[in-house]
């Protein structure tokens, strides 16, 4: 199996695939998410946003020292 990799844009769910594909009748798909920001959503959002360290809902959670502490 040969690996090769392109960049699209999904349009109302819809992945156009290169012309050099069109032939090929069958296809193993795989689905990465691009992290990268375009220009006008970094514009977007704050540098501080980007940089948040994640949140934990501890509403209900009781800490248990001893617990905790055992070995």
């Amino acid at each position: 199996m040969r690996a090769d990799e392109f960049y699209a844009t999904a349009e109302d769910g819809i992945i156009r695939i290169p012309e050099k594909y069109k032939n090929k009748k069958s296809f193993k798909v795989m689905v990465l998410e691009d992290f990268r920001l375009n220009r006008e959503e970094a514009n977007d959002k704050r540098k501080s946003d980007l940089l948040l360290p994640p949140t934990m809902d501890t509403k209900g959670w009781k800490f248990n020292r001893e617990v905790a502490n055992e070995r």
